[in-house]
């Protein structure tokens, strides 16, 4: 009875918790994103994990599957969580008894001057069942799987952010691809423009209608259109190349990637037209679904568990141990029943002294886990620095791209009129020649500004966590128009 008592006030002790009860730091946080904007509760959003799909573009959508496949970073993240996974069930498994199997045969010539059987040879054979079992007194094994745990889910927020940083990337990369397919394209369209411009102007002088220096002006402009197109085109295929790794092409794959059709340019201002909406009466807790702070979170709350770890450490270990087999010197009487053999019985070890050993480690466990905490915090401030940063991006980046719509139909008429004056002989030459070179300069300025437009509506996609939709219709006024300005969006 007393034996069972005493097992029972052990069972009884084991779970007690030394962690230290976990307080998630506090920040003041924004619960709109505009002062005054139409607020959208946190159950109207509903995630939207296939967010690119969006942009209605069927080759962005193949890029983003083959990349989500294929990439390497992201498989590295799998393998990581994988780890973790292991990791995990080494810790669950330290909680439970752990039974081993003995099988052993030995012969031994004792000494003729030893006290019992001299000069004898034993045989000595046996074959046990060894149970072993940690009593988790002071709450260590739980505490070291509340970390693994942590860490465990901690690694799959990683992994999800690599995920999403994957698809964001591979989408930023496209559009970079197709605006510097489009400014080839214009390029080399202005090329062909000046082509014919300079053997007009060429025929013109031979005719005596023309001073030489017009021809040398057409001809100076020709050249600099034709600079243009090298630039453009080598960092192209830079894009193309890092756009191709990013997807997991193999090296054969990087190489041709430069092959590609170049798109046209309605192609990329039907894709311009078709980015998504954004709402924008999202509230702060939305940030949850970022990933990155998932993963801060879950390692400050195993760093939390650290210290419970660390702590336990400086007391008393007690182990169960039991034993159940047989045991016999002959082999033929080995498995007979007066051979079984059984031990029990009970070991507990402690640090005596460690010159400061343990309290050394709980300081260390103590100041990873403000660490950890700073590195969360680092991370949620951030994160309304990128969403603000990606709003006003957007934002004006649309306002730019407005003024140069209404910029390029001015110049292409100045074009017309500049033309139509140096044909009827009111100016010279150097008037058509400045008014076409500001419609070049503005029209690739334009197709920059385009991608730099798409580019911001993913990055938003990205610092929000993915993509959104309303589970029901959306109110009016919870989309921000393109004219509007986030300039009071809320910080922390």
């Amino acid at each position: 009875m007393r034996k069972g008592v005493c097992v029972a006030m052990a069972f009884g002790l084991s779970g007690c918790s030394l962690t230290p009860n976990y307080q998630p730091p506090q920040d003041p946080l924004p619960t709109d994103w505009r002062a005054g904007y139409t607020q959208m509760a946190v159950s109207d959003v509903a995630l939207d994990l296939d967010w690119w799909r969006g942009f209605a573009d069927p080759r962005l959508d193949v890029l983003v599957e083959e990349a989500l496949l294929y990439n390497l970073d992201l498989q590295l993240a799998v393998a990581r969580l994988e780890e973790a996974r292991a990791l995990l069930g080494i810790a669950r498994s330290n909680q439970l008894p752990r039974l081993d199997g003995q099988v052993s045969a030995t012969r031994q010539g004792i000494s003729d001057q030893a006290a019992s059987a001299p000069g004898q040879t034993v045989n000595q054979f046996s074959l046990a069942a060894v149970l072993d079992y940690e009593l988790d007194l002071w709450g260590r094994l739980s505490a070291a799987n509340d970390a693994a745990r942590a860490r465990f889910f901690s690694t799959a927020a990683a992994r999800d952010a690599v995920h999403l940083a994957v698809a964001a990337d591979t989408a930023s990369l496209y559009f970079s691809v197709r605006a510097l397919s489009q400014q080839l394209e214009i390029a080399e369209a202005t090329v062909g423009s000046r082509t014919e411009a300079l053997q007009l102007r060429a025929a013109q002088w031979r005719n005596g209608a023309i001073a030489e220096l017009a021809l040398r002006q057409a001809e100076a402009e020709l050249a600099a259109a034709r600079a243009q197109v090298p630039v453009i085109a080598e960092r192209l295929g830079r894009e193309r190349r890092a756009l191709a790794v990013l997807v997991g092409r193999d090296p054969a794959g990087v190489v041709k990637a430069g092959e590609t059709a170049v798109p046209s340019r309605e192609m990329l201002q039907n894709l311009t037209r078709a980015r998504p909406e954004v709402p924008m009466g999202l509230p702060s807790d939305l940030l949850e679904r970022r990933p990155d702070i998932q993963a801060a979170h879950l390692q400050l709350l195993a760093a939390n568990s650290d210290i419970g770890v660390a702590r336990a450490a400086r007391l008393p270990r007690i182990s169960l141990t039991g034993l159940l087999g047989l045991q016999s010197a002959s082999l033929e009487d080995w498995l007979s029943g007066s051979a079984r053999t059984w031990q029990i019985g009970a070991g507990a070890d402690a640090p005596i002294f460690d010159f400061g050993r343990s309290n050394q480690q709980v300081a260390a466990s103590e100041a990873r886990r403000r660490q950890a905490e700073v590195r969360y915090q680092q991370v949620v401030r951030l994160a309304f620095q990128e969403v603000a940063d990606a709003l006003s991006a957007r934002h004006y980046s649309a306002q730019q791209l407005a003024a140069q719509d209404a910029q390029l139909a001015a110049l292409r008429e100045t074009v017309r009129l500049a033309n139509a004056r140096y044909t009827a002989g009111y100016s010279s030459y150097l008037e058509v020649l400045d008014s076409e070179r500001t419609l070049f300069d503005v029209a690739l300025a334009r197709v920059t500004t385009e991608q730099r437009l798409l580019a911001a509506t993913v990055d938003l996609f990205k610092t929000l966590g993915g993509g959104w939709h309303r589970k029901e219709a959306q109110a009016d006024g919870a989309v921000l128009a393109e004219g509007q300005s986030p300039g009071d969006a809320a910080t922390p």
